[in-house]
Formats: C-alpha cells, structure tokens, sequence
C-alpha cells in the first residue's frame, strides 16, 4: 500500500478503485488489482 498525497491520482489509475473513508483516514481500495491500495490521511496518536 502507498502513501499519497493526492488521492484523486490514485483513484484514476482503474475503474475497479472506490475511495472508502476509515477512522479518520481515506483509503483506495481496488479488489481487481490490490498493487493500486493507497491511504491519505494518517491520524494522529494521543498520549
């Protein structure tokens, strides 16, 4: 999975790929080829 900083480059590499969001944080998801999962996003621990 990848890190990125636009979300939207991601989602346009195949039709298959949904942007899903998941506590707090956005996620590609592509269940035809899983090389395209990405995230943005990464929240923050608290002490």
């Amino acid at each position: 999975m990848k890190v990125v900083s636009s979300l939207k480059s991601a989602k346009l590499r195949n039709a298959d790929c949904k942007v899903v969001k998941r506590k707090g944080r956005l996620f590609v998801i592509c269940k035809s080829n899983p090389r395209f999962k990405a995230t943005q996003g990464v929240k923050k621990k608290r002490h």
